[in-house]
């Protein structure tokens, strides 16, 4: 299989069925692919909405953790039960747009193509949020790329695409997904930005507050940079006869 679509969700009853709809009329014409949606211990009617889902949509597959993991840990389930060979992944409020998937499966291939591993990742230079969460979003990006290096603008976008096999290569702990720039380059891969749409959220409420992420965010930042000191990266040369 070519591509599987990963989407973490927890607490999306009113966004599954439309994100779907939606993945689905972009890649009626992609060949082989699913989509994976992984249930992150959903304390409403998400897991009921996406089993009523399998029947309409063959391509669905459906996952649930008993209890709230986190993002990063849904992530992982989901890529782990993937059988595609690229993963992309989507934010499962809707405010990505599934439309911008083909750009970046194309983005990628062309950077493997050149024989470089690597990952492409969403820019939403013209985000759809309010004027408090771009303003500390920039600042994060501001503080994370000078302390990193990672070049990557928009780091928090969750439209990205990678393959599954770097994936499972990089080094996992809770929050991962927002250093996946870092840690794909520590890898010795390459990370390319495309700019994508944003839309406003249009249905239920984000979990994250500006806090808790700021907190959290700053011990990882700095077991990201020990984890960046530690690297290796060989150059292995098989000798012959």
């Amino acid at each position: 299989m070519e591509l599987s679509v990963v989407v973490p969700v927890h607490n999306e009853e009113d966004n599954v069925a439309p994100l779907i709809a939606e993945i689905e009329r972009v890649l009626v014409d992609a060949g082989d692919y699913e989509m994976v949606f992984v249930d992150d211990g959903s304390t409403d009617r998400t897991l009921d909405r996406l089993d009523g889902l399998r029947a309409r949509y063959p391509r669905l597959r459906v996952l649930r953790h008993r209890r709230c993991c986190g993002q990063s840990t849904a992530l992982l389930t989901g890529v782990r039960v993937a059988r595609g060979r690229i993963i992309a992944t989507l934010d499962g409020d809707g405010q990505n747009n599934p439309a911008d998937i083909p750009k970046l499966v194309a983005a990628l291939k062309t950077l493997e193509e050149g024989g470089t591993k690597g990952m492409v990742a969403g820019f939403r230079k013209r985000r759809k949020d309010t004027v408090w969460r771009r303003f500390s979003s920039r600042v994060a990006n501001i503080v994370r790329g000078s302390l990193l290096g990672d070049n990557t603008p928009d780091t928090g976008c969750g439209l990205k695409v990678f393959s599954r096999e770097l994936f499972l290569s990089l080094p996992y702990f809770d929050h991962m997904h927002r250093f996946l720039p870092a840690l794909v380059q520590r890898a010795g891969g390459k990370v390319v930005s495309v700019e994508v749409d944003h839309r406003p959220r249009m249905r239920g409420v984000s979990k994250y507050g500006t806090w808790q992420r700021l907190w959290v965010g700053i011990v990882d930042l700095f077991g990201v940079m020990w984890l960046q000191r530690r690297a290796q990266i060989p150059e292995v040369e098989e000798i012959a006869g």
